[in-house]
């Protein structure tokens, strides 16, 4: 997506200006129209590639997101207070604690004394001001409705980072039991099983099977470790470059969303995202096409970005918002419903807001159970562990035993 700066005139003739994102210049020409605005000049302009910074890159402390969110909620304060927008920036710069996040600050007051507009100099830190972030102050200048803009705009990012934060803690624990049975594997490969190997040395007799792949597996990482270290390396930086390309990408989403236990989180959590989104869209005014464009922005998710974007070719060809919706096979029966109540009294944005607190709950619940549907996985792995340490070491010894009460 690229970033354009337009000129043109509405339905009363007046000259209008301002930047939206796109594909293309066409793409743009399209957003206009559908906003009633007849183009007459569109050009693409080069965002900055970083932000100034104040400081070495030693002592630097990074822009977070609760710098972002706190910035939105401070905006609003102080432009429903009345407080001039300039002299708004220079209060939160002199305020600010990251000195980054006050360079930022420093270049949107002097972007302004240039004559732009507000969402045109947060176009040029693209690292720190998203294409949605940008397009809602945007849409909150044409409205003259910018204050309910930001604290709107902190409401999502709050949003956003909850649903961040459910799935951090829905990925931990199943993480953690990974980790903990490969450090247990390796402890007993390198440190437990040569000890008995030693003992079963002076048997003199043929060991069993399990016993014998027992011992081979752990003279294999205890002689070839680094080949191990090598071939896992390996595939870390394979898995990483692969889903760092577009197919990856995709398929690994799509993937991530039927993973057990986790990707029931993941997959809600996005929809809940979506939906935010979206309404969030529809209560500031945005037309439909150009708010499917900016929420498909948002979903970190290469396949949920997709089923977004057939939805908003579907709009484009004249289906409805539920007949798109449909098609996209993303959403439960009940959602659709929603979706179909909402279109047919044009309360779009309040269904969105219900469906948004209906996921927000299942994804509530699914992350408080999750203990409860891994410990019956994490209860078989580690019995299935036991088990066959005990049939490698104990067996021989079985046998041995055996042949001494023949004798």
């Amino acid at each position: 997506m690229a970033t354009f700066t337009y000129k043109g005139r509405n339905g009363r003739g007046e000259l209008v200006q301002g930047t939206m994102t796109g594909e293309n210049s066409s793409s743009i020409a399209d957003q206009l129209s559908d906003m009633r605005i007849s183009p007459i000049e569109i050009k693409p302009i080069q965002a900055k590639k970083q932000v100034r910074s104040a400081g070495s890159w030693l002592t630097r402390k990074p822009i977070t997101h609760m710098d972002l969110q706190m910035f939105s909620r401070q905006m609003y304060t102080l432009l429903k207070a009345g407080v001039p927008i300039m002299r708004a920036l220079a209060g939160l710069e002199e305020s600010a604690v990251n000195p980054a996040f006050a360079a930022v600050l420093r270049d949107l007051r002097e972007g302004l004394d240039k004559g732009r507009d507000l969402s045109v100099a947060m176009r040029e830190h693209p690292k720190l001001f998203s294409p949605f972030y940008v397009s809602m102050v945007q849409v909150g200048e044409m409205t003259g409705m910018l204050s309910e803009t930001f604290i709107r705009l902190f409401d999502h990012l709050e949003f956003e980072r909850d649903m961040q934060q459910q799935i951090k803690t829905a990925m931990r624990y199943p993480t953690f039991v990974v980790i903990a049975m490969a450090i247990a594997i390796v402890v007993i490969n390198v440190l437990v099983i040569p000890a008995f190997a030693k003992v079963f040395e002076g048997f003199k007799t043929e060991l069993p099977l399990p016993t014998i792949i027992l011992l081979g597996f752990s003279s294999f990482m205890v002689n070839y470790w680094p080949v191990l270290l090598g071939g896992i390396a390996a595939a870390m930086l394979s898995f990483r470059a692969y889903i760092h390309s577009k197919t990856g990408r995709y398929r690994w989403d799509k993937y991530k969303l039927k993973l057990p236990i986790a990707g029931e989180i993941i997959f809600k959590a996005t929809l809940a995202r979506f939906a935010r989104s979206l309404a969030l869209t529809f209560k500031s005014g945005m037309p439909i096409i150009q708010g499917l464009n900016m929420v498909g922005l948002v979903v970190d998710n290469e396949f949920m970005r997709s089923c977004i974007e057939r939805m908003r070719d579907g709009i484009e060809r004249g289906e409805s918002i539920w007949q798109t919706a449909s098609s996209a096979r993303i959403f439960t029966p009940v959602v659709l419903q929603m979706i179909a109540v909402g279109e047919e009294t044009g309360d779009m944005d309040g269904m969105m807001f219900e469906i948004v607190d209906m996921y927000q709950r299942e994804v509530e619940e699914a992350v408080k159970s999750i203990s409860a549907k891994i410990e019956p996985i994490l209860l078989t792995a580690l019995g299935s562990m036991v088990l066959i340490l005990a049939l490698g070491v104990f067996l021989p010894m079985w046998d041995l035993g055996k042949a001494s009460m023949h004798r």
